[in-house]
């Protein structure tokens, strides 16, 4: 017997690229703009819906400017608030990713996981955190000290890996160890060095783990920083590493999949990766290094 469940993704660009306007005025831009899109995701029948990596502004990391704090918000603030009644309206759970504020000078790259009734169930925080010329993220972002915790929702088990999470097996294993059946990972990532990885690095994750992945990446450019065009691509994978759908490169829009959660089973009695793990043998990973 089938377990189907209706994912999607939403790609989008930066209306917004003007550095004279305020951040809140930028922000509300591009809510505004996922707003017609998120409604097209529930009348096209998705119940579990993927935003991407902060999704409510521009890609700011690449600079150091302290306006950008602005944009943080508490886990429970307005952003999740307003999306609570779409939540509820179309019966689809959602993965928001937002900027946190967790008290006076503690901020993280976070995203909620919200049910289909709108209800808030569960938050992860970004783990790894780049800090290279044009990924600036420490500036901006505390690690993440929530681990790697998954959520029930009424269609599914929900992970979380955000962006350069994605690098890191290890996380990707742990998510499906804590019983993920859908993993979702917001980006914002550009050409370049890692582009050829995109649809390498999360098919292999899901292999090796036994389980759906649903990777968002915006589209455009973004001033001032014009770091390289953000190559969409956004897509969703089956527990064989297969694409069922894929967005552009270039184009705002939503990508939609059906996926059968029973693959999951019939993958991992195929493949028995978890039966034939050796923990026992793994001490030195978790050692650190001089």
């Amino acid at each position: 017997m089938s377990r189907n469940v209706k994912v999607g993704l939403i790609q989008a660009s930066n209306p917004v690229n003007d550095e004279s306007v305020p951040v809140a005025e930028i922000q509300e831009a591009m809510f505004d703009k996922h707003l017609p899109l998120i409604d097209q995701a529930g009348e096209a029948g998705v119940q579990i819906l993927g935003l991407q990596e902060i999704f409510n502004g521009p890609y700011f990391c690449p600079g150091q400017d302290k306006r950008w704090y602005a944009a943080a918000e508490p886990a429970d603030g307005p952003t999740v608030e307003r999306l609570r009644p779409y939540c509820k309206k179309y019966d689809m759970a959602m993965v928001v990713p937002i900027y946190e504020r967790a008290m006076a000078g503690v901020y993280y790259n976070s995203a909620v996981v919200l049910d289909a009734d709108g209800s808030t169930v569960g938050l992860y925080r970004k783990n790894h955190i780049p800090q290279t010329s044009g990924f600036w993220e420490k500036y901006f972002f505390k690690p993440g000290n929530l681990g790697y915790p998954t959520f029930q929702t009424r269609y599914g088990r929900v992970g979380v890996y955000i962006c350069y999470d994605r690098h890191f097996p290890e996380g990707a294993r742990l998510l499906g160890l804590n019983g993920a059946e859908i993993v979702f990972n917001p980006s914002a990532t550009v050409a370049g060095l890692s582009q050829y990885l995109w649809e390498l690095e999360q098919p292999a994750h899901a292999v090796a783990n036994g389980y759906f992945v649903a990777a968002s990446n915006r589209v455009g450019t973004e001033a001032p920083w014009n770091i390289g065009q953000f190559y969409g691509t956004s897509y969703i994978c089956d527990p064989r590493g297969q694409f069922l759908a894929k967005g552009s490169e270039t184009d705002d829009e939503l990508v939609v999949a059906d996926c059968d959660l029973e693959l999951i089973e019939e993958v991992r009695q195929t493949w028995q990766f978890y039966r034939d793990r050796r923990p026992d043998t793994y001490d030195d990973m978790v050692k650190q290094l001089p």
